[in-house]
């Protein structure tokens, strides 16, 4: 996708609003030509002769010009600026939408503060587009009127505008080029310092604690210096640009004046015309001004198309498939790839052997094996969750890690496999309904507790049940407002361990078929975590459900647990069986 398509989509969405003002505003600019031509006209066949009567018709004439030209670009314009309104709004929505997207590859170059700036700065300039096609088309009107009617009083005068208009069009285009190049630098520098501001405010907490305001508020001033710079290079490109193209309009105008007054002079026109000339002349200064003004946003408007298409066309895997309707058995393929035990045994002869689940299986690709096994165990290839079961994962650090971020990319890179299908090759929404990864540092929203749970909400019936299991209420119960209070950003209103309550509650009424929690009590004292893990079972007792934790009271209430170490499983059974592996012990008891 091209900054061209960007903008050539933009006015095709509103193409109806966009042709309506541009007929408007070509009224506007129409009527407004033909002032000075009737004014000449008065001149010639009412003052001259002293008809009394012809100078109230052309009076009134005047008056019905003056109507039309004042409606048509009062509504002209105000269709114009509806349009490009709605223009910036979609493209507003369709970065979010891109940058929200499961399917699209995070770019590690385009932060958060890049795609705020692009999402309302340029956004905006190329919904300003669409008010620019209008006008440059009612200006376009008005040259062909003005050189009509110059070619009606004057040939010369009528060739004079036709032939002189394009080359003084050609020389404006041809300098909004470094106007382009310095803008996109603009908003690109505009990015960079937003980026860092969103950073900084992130991380503030983070950055009092050892003292680094100082060092922060330095980075930041630099990057604010350098947007400034930009701003105001770019800002000088667009004063130089309009004073050369003003300086070549005003040239231009004033050469048409003076033919005009020369033809006068030698009686080749008469007083009327002379005036009708003038007029035109000084008119037309409207018109052409107005294609500078066009060219300086076409420039603006195509260096923002350019950053809006890098986002548009980020790389991203297409889905197609549609929602499996199963009870969300999953399957990870590759790495941990399942194979059918006897009845009670566990078997690792190369591959680990788990208990095959009706209606599918969790399969995990070999991105997961981290390092072959101690003590000459064979490296594990995989493993599968049941339909409606609940598995606990016991993980160092780095492999529960590595696990979480293998499932949290199933969307986009394949292998993970829910009931029979990749959860890559399903649609965005149906992926989410299938899959779904909490962290346990997940963002709140600034918002109300209610509406941070009800956000993702498979349906309002989820909410209270979700609440209750992750003791979320009872966050609610000490807040000034309950469920009503509203949140700062990110929940920075919140205790660490209120705000993995909340998000836990977010995810739980989301209620998707397979739902893979990441450690969402390590901020919890172990009472809550008690009361947490007893509502987790309670509220998936039919919902497939993974929980990556080195938690007791988390892994007592799943029906499986995995014991995984340099990212191979090194043993199998519930909790209390694994009570008694010292490196069990070792990871979740000690």
């Amino acid at each position: 996708m091209t900054a061209g398509d960007v903008l050539r989509r933009a006015v095709a969405a509103d193409r109806w609003s966009v042709l309506a003002a541009a007929v408007l505003l070509m009224a506007w600019q129409v009527c407004e030509a033909l002032v000075p031509v009737v004014v000449g006209a008065a001149i010639d066949r009412a003052v001259a002769p002293h008809d009394g009567r012809a100078i109230l018709l052309w009076l009134g004439v005047l008056g019905v010009l003056f109507l039309v030209l004042s409606l048509s670009f009062r509504f002209g314009a105000r269709t114009a600026k509806a349009a490009a309104e709605r223009a910036a709004n979609r493209t507003r929505l369709a970065v979010a939408g891109a940058a929200l997207d499961p399917r699209t590859r995070p770019d590690p170059e385009r932060r958060t503060g890049t795609l705020v700036s692009i999402a309302s700065g340029d956004a905006d300039r190329v919904g300003e587009f669409l008010s620019v096609v209008p006008r440059t088309c009612s200006a376009l009107a008005a040259v062909l009127v003005v050189a009509v009617a110059l070619l009606r009083i004057s040939v010369p005068l009528g060739l004079l505008v036709l032939l002189g208009a394009p080359p003084l069009l050609f020389a404006v285009q041809r300098l909004g080029g470094p106007l382009e190049r310095r803008s996109g630098v603009e908003q690109a520098r505009a990015a960079e310092a937003a980026d860092l501001a969103t950073d900084l405010v992130t991380g503030l907490r983070v950055l009092k604690g050892f003292g680094g305001e100082r060092a922060a508020a330095d980075r930041y001033r630099a990057a604010s210096r350098r947007s400034l710079r930009a701003t105001l290079r770019a800002a000088r490109a667009e004063a130089v640009y309009s004073g050369a193209t003003l300086l070549l309009t005003l040239c231009f105008v004033a050469l048409v004046a003076l033919v005009g007054g020369r033809f006068a002079a030698q009686h080749r026109i008469s007083v009327g015309d002379l005036v009708a000339a003038v007029g035109l002349a000084q008119f037309l200064l409207g018109p052409l001004s107005a294609f500078t003004m066009a060219g300086a946003r076409l420039a603006q408007g195509r260096a923002s198309a350019a950053r809006v298409a890098a986002v548009l066309d980020a790389p991203r895997h297409a889905g197609s498939a549609a929602a499996p309707a199963s009870r969300g058995a999953l399957e990870v393929p590759g790495a941990f790839a399942a194979a059918p035990p006897s009845p009670g045994e566990l078997e690792v002869p190369g591959a680990f052997a788990a208990a095959p689940a009706s209606g599918g299986e969790l399969e995990v690709p070999g991105a997961f094996a981290a390092a072959p096994p101690s003590r000459g165990e064979p490296e594990v290839a995989g493993f599968a969750v049941a339909p409606g079961e609940t598995l606990g994962i016991a993980a160092d650090g780095a492999s529960a890690l590595a696990l979480a971020d293998l499932l949290a990319s199933a969307p986009y890179d394949g292998g993970v496999v829910v009931d029979g299908a990749e959860v890559a090759d399903l649609t965005p929404d149906a992926a989410r309904r299938t899959l779904l990864v909490a962290r346990h540092d997940a963002p709140l929203f600034a918002a109300s507790v209610q509406d941070n749970v009800a956000a993702s909400a498979a349906a309002p019936d989820r909410v209270a049940p979700a609440l209750a299991a992750a003791d979320a209420a009872q966050v609610a119960a000490t807040l000034p407002d309950g469920l009503a209070t509203v949140l700062t950003e990110r929940g920075a209103s919140l205790s660490g361990g209120q705000r993995q309550r909340v998000a836990l509650a977010r995810a739980l009424a989301a209620d998707p078929a397979v739902l893979v929690l990441h450690d969402p009590t390590t901020a919890v004292d172990a009472a809550t975590e008690a009361r947490m893990a007893a509502g987790l079972r309670d509220v998936r007792a039919d919902r497939t459900t993974v929980i990556i934790a080195t938690s007791p009271a988390l892994l007592a209430a799943c029906d499986r647990v995995l014991l995984v170490r340099d990212g191979a499983v090194r043993a199998e059974g519930t909790h209390a069986d694994l009570a008694a592996d010292p490196a069990y012990r070792d990871l979740v008891l000690a």
